[in-house]
């Protein structure tokens, strides 16, 4: 059975509160950029999604410190790799999965976030550089055993901080694992933990669900995180998503969470750019990054009103 999730942001008490990803402006994000915490919040978000940071880029209580001097909230998103793997079928690289997502765990609690998300199940393709490859149903079967009883384990060791571990469903060229809602939901009734839920993304979605809404409303209370993205990663409203059907269903659904943006391609359609991979930003974006949160919060509190 579904388990209703309610997740809040320490800090933060507002319905949906929205945040922008930290690779907006750098990464990785360092001290250096902890003045970025104000600009953020004087452009409207009520928290930041930082990047699970690698031992040595933050300090969790100094990080913490920054985050309340600005008045923001946080969530993590975990980094995933073929060395700390759930589904991997090393045993070693698994164990070193269920360790990371227990340090990604203690980082979040140390900085006041209640939310790790993101593809935690592992089995990376292109940023591994991996082709996806057909498997037998044997394989199938063992990956997903591993995800489960390394999600359960690190689900142990997150109740118990007051995390939530948020499970993120990437498109086709990014898992070969864990894709769709559906495929979602059966890995979570399958790992049946508290502290186990779902995160969605509309840019894997539009290339993966034959409906963003639909699979929304499959979902249901397990979403506890939520990233609100174009089609093409650009800013809200200036792609092909269909954000009323969207926020109605957020609504229909009851999901008071948190809601991410980012839109970090980068306006740069020079022949050759390679669109996946991270630039810095190239000009000052605070007009657009400040019309993104108006936008995206105009949606959500317009879903139910139909007249």
């Amino acid at each position: 059975m579904p388990h209703h999730i309610n997740p809040g942001l320490k800090e933060i008490e507002t319905m949906n509160p929205i945040g922008l990803i930290s690779m907006q402006y750098a990464r990785p994000f360092t001290a250096e950029h902890f003045p970025l915490f104000d600009k953020m919040k004087s452009l409207g978000y009520d928290f930041v999604e930082l990047l699970v940071p690698e031992p040595g880029e933050l300090d969790p209580a100094e990080t913490a410190r920054a985050l309340k001097d600005a008045g923001l909230g946080v969530v993590l998103a975990a980094r995933v790799n073929l060395q700390r793997n759930l589904c991997s079928d090393d045993a070693s690289a698994r164990a070193a999965g269920v360790d990371y997502l227990r340090y990604a765990t203690d980082v979040a609690a140390a900085m006041g976030s209640t939310i790790v998300g993101g593809p935690l199940t592992g089995n990376p393709l292109v940023f591994a550089g991996r082709p996806p490859q057909p498997v037998s149903d044997d394989q199938r079967k063992a990956r997903k055993d591993h995800a489960v009883k390394g999600l359960r384990a690190a689900g142990e060791h997150a109740a118990k901080a007051g995390v939530m571990l948020a499970v993120e469903p990437l498109n086709r060229f990014e898992s070969d694992v864990l894709c769709t809602t559906h495929q979602a939901m059966e890995l979570l009734d399958a790992v049946d933990h508290p502290a186990v839920a779902l995160m969605l993304d509309t840019f894997h979605m539009h290339m993966e669900e034959a409906s963003i809404a639909e699979a929304i409303l499959l979902a249901g209370p397990r979403i506890c995180h939520f990233q609100a993205n174009e089609n093409h990663r650009g800013f809200p409203g200036t792609g092909a998503t269909d954000w009323v059907s969207v926020c109605r269903a957020l609504r229909e659904v009851g999901y008071a969470g948190p809601v991410s943006l980012e839109p970090f391609r980068r306006d740069d359609d020079r022949f050759g750019v390679p669109f996946a991979q991270w630039r810095a930003p190239h000009e000052d974006e605070s007009d657009r990054l400040a019309a993104s949160v108006d936008f995206i919060r105009s949606h959500l509190q317009l879903a139910g009103y139909r007249r």
